[in-house]
């Protein structure tokens, strides 16, 4: 579940979190395993293997007035047609509210910031050719052929 901030915000408290996004989507934070595990076992810091260009996937994003209530919404990552992804946002540790606020207290979050929540279970390999749909509430917003 990817956040897209509207609002100018530092030190936001949870209650008042809401007031600073309006829409989501769902998100690829891709991973290059390779070059992460040659750098881990050098001692070297690894986060160019989380950073490349085209690392972060977005879905289209949707108007939260339009998608249902934050704390309650499901989505999942198709892969060649099968689910191999699925969450609910009632299942996160860390409810989004909470998320902005922990987030804020050491960054100013900006209009247009986006906020990758968390990775559900069943991460795993993708490959050229493979088709990835990302789903929000049954509604495809994601489609992606890998290249």
């Amino acid at each position: 579940m990817v956040v897209k901030i509207c609002k100018l915000g530092k030190s936001i408290s949870a209650k008042y979190a809401y007031r600073y996004y309006n829409e989501v989507t769902v998100g690829l934070d891709l991973t290059a395993r390779d070059l992460q595990s040659k750098l881990r076992s050098k001692g070297l810091p690894w986060e160019i293997s989380k950073g490349f260009d085209q690392s972060a996937v977005l879905g289209q994003f949707q108007p939260l007035d339009q998608v249902g209530e934050i704390q309650h919404l499901d989505f999942h990552l198709d892969i060649n047609g099968k689910t191999v992804q699925k969450g609910c946002t009632a299942d996160m540790i860390f409810t989004i509210d909470q998320v902005i606020e922990y987030a804020s207290r050491f960054f100013t979050l900006k209009i247009g910031d986006l906020i990758y929540t968390g990775t559900p279970s069943g991460i795993g390999r993708i490959n050229a050719e493979d088709h990835l749909e990302g789903y929000l509430m049954g509604k495809k917003i994601l489609d992606l052929r890998v290249k």
